[in-house]
């Protein structure tokens, strides 16, 4: 593991995959072609020196803007290289959240999709006081630089900033669902530490591995999946640029034959449905994990009688990096987020702080060497989130007498029903079970005497027509399968839940 002296993440995982006949290995296939890890490290060390070359200076941000394809790893390892801090951030964002991010950020340069450019166009026109260049993935426009010019135009930089495992490494901007955005900081030896404690143990990913992530590369998931796991082992990674639709995983997954897929719960629900769906023997999988939410028992257990293959469902947060709480290959259980991750601990406390009994729901609360160092410039989130050693998830848990953890829901997704708590989590589980269920979300309602009440907002599979006669059939499924107090009292069927662009439902926007 690395310790305070002197380390840099991106001489790390580059130079480790230089030895022997590594060199030569396929590091990534993205939609245009297939680069060697020889390749990959030459194009992260002419992206270092074009950045040396535009004046931009160790410590100084870069905004990555861009899709899954070579020039994100180039890019981001380029300026870890030399000590440029890569602001990674999503590219389903709106102009405005762009916006604050360039200004929050200050950063010097923006390395951009061409796809996103017009959503950039009117920050760009206005411009920003501290950005110098535009660096475009494609073809740049007026006053624009393109990725593939500078990196043919510049010399590979072979030397590596003297940075420490403690240094600011990178950022990963949270989701701002509870307002802006937020900068998380992680160091220079989170990178490597989340392979060594989730990557290599859990998920036993080999040198001999194919994965790929349907989770892109700007969320802390992805980054995990796609750069840190399979370049910690000399493994290939598949990227794809397009939205993670039904057929476009199922062509990867049988085009390109990965061992390892990494989703989430909603995606493999699509998965499950589509038409498309492809016999076990058409692909390769030996792996697969989810994250994001939890999976539901009845997803996981469809997806093992089809494929013959477990999902691994596990937690993990922008703030943590990646994954604390997971299934294990050898010791799975549906419906729960399995147990701790060795390296990590974790807690279950009241609203006080302490700790408590097995099978009670308090919050969840994490410590372990990836988390943030802080949030940018945001002293008052910081001091919430990072209490002392301990890190708040914001997340309803309760671990049983076994050890397993299950996931409750936000802790300000709760309620209170009867006087007891419920879970919206628990009651959506319970409805997708039901043949006619596609998803669900359940979020609280006044009833006529203002008392706290589950409502369930329903997807269809495609043919199931909705009509009161399916409302009752649904409120005594859950009933079936739940306490009676936790059964939806309203069911609304609505075309598509509303969601982040990390795929997290809304259940703000449903209870508005």
């Amino acid at each position: 593991m690395p310790t305070s002296n002197s380390y840099n993440a991106a001489a790390d995982l580059l130079q480790r995959n230089l030895q022997g006949a590594r060199s030569n290995k396929i590091a990534y296939v993205d939609d245009q072609g297939s680069y060697t890890y020889g390749e990959l490290a030459d194009r992260a060390g002419r992206f270092a020196h074009a950045l040396t070359h535009l004046g931009v200076a160790q410590e100084q941000r870069i905004l990555l803007a861009l899709n899954d394809s070579i020039d994100f790893p180039t890019a981001f390892l380029g300026a870890i290289q030399i000590g440029v801090i890569p602001v990674c951030v999503n590219t389903l964002l709106t102009t405005q959240d762009y916006g604050y991010m360039l200004q929050d950020s200050r950063a010097q340069a923006l390395i951009v999709s061409e796809p996103l450019l017009p959503t950039f166009a009117t920050i760009l026109n206005k411009g920003m006081p501290h950005l110098k260049r535009v660096i475009v993935s494609g073809n740049p426009g007026a006053g624009q630089i393109a990725l593939s010019r500078l990196l043919a135009e510049s010399d590979s930089e072979t030397s590596f900033a003297p940075t420490t495992a403690d240094d600011m490494c990178f950022w990963l901007y949270s989701s701002g669902s509870t307002g802006a955005p937020k900068g998380a900081v992680h160091a220079h030896s989170s990178l490597i530490q989340t392979a060594e404690l989730y990557g290599k143990p859990i998920l036993g990913i080999r040198e001999d591995d194919v994965v790929f992530s349907a989770a892109k590369l700007y969320f802390a998931y992805g980054l995990g999946n796609a750069l840190s796991f399979p370049m910690s082992v000399g493994a290939t990674t598949i990227l794809m640029a397009e939205r993670p639709t039904p057929a476009a995983v199922f062509d990867r997954l049988m085009k390109h034959q990965p061992t390892i897929f990494y989703g989430v719960p909603t995606l493999y629900a699509a998965l499950l449905a589509s038409p498309e769906l492809p016999r076990a023997e058409a692909v390769n999988l030996r792996r697969c994990t989810s994250a994001g939410e939890a999976l539901p028992k009845d997803l996981g257990e469809r997806w093992r009688r089809h494929f013959g293959v477990d999902i691994l469902d596990g937690i993990g947060s922008t703030e943590m990096l990646h994954i604390y709480l997971s299934n294990y290959p050898d010791n799975l259980r549906y419906g729960t987020t399995g147990k701790v991750v060795p390296g990590y601990e974790v807690r279950v406390v009241d609203e006080q702080g302490n700790p408590v009994k097995p099978g009670e729901v308090g919050d969840l609360q994490v410590k372990g060497p990836t988390r943030a160092i802080f949030y940018w410039n945001n002293r008052e989130r910081s001091q919430q989130t990072f209490a002392g050693e301990w890190t708040k998830s914001g997340d309803k848990y309760r671990q049983d007498e076994q050890g397993y953890y299950a996931y409750c829901g936000r802790s300000d997704d709760m309620l209170k029903v009867s006087g007891q708590y419920v879970s919206p989590v628990e009651v959506e589980a319970a409805l997708v079970t039901h043949e006619a269920v596609l998803e669900a979300a359940v979020v609280g309602k006044a009833d006529d005497d203002e008392l706290i009440k589950p409502k369930a907002f329903v997807v269809l599979r495609s043919g199931i027509k909705a009509d009161d006669q399916l409302v009752d059939a649904l409120k005594q499924h859950v009933k079936g399968k739940l306490a009676p107090f936790k059964y939806p009292r309203w069911i609304e069927f609505i075309a598509e839940l509303p969601k982040t662009a990390t795929g997290k439902i809304q259940r703000f926007k449903l209870r508005a």
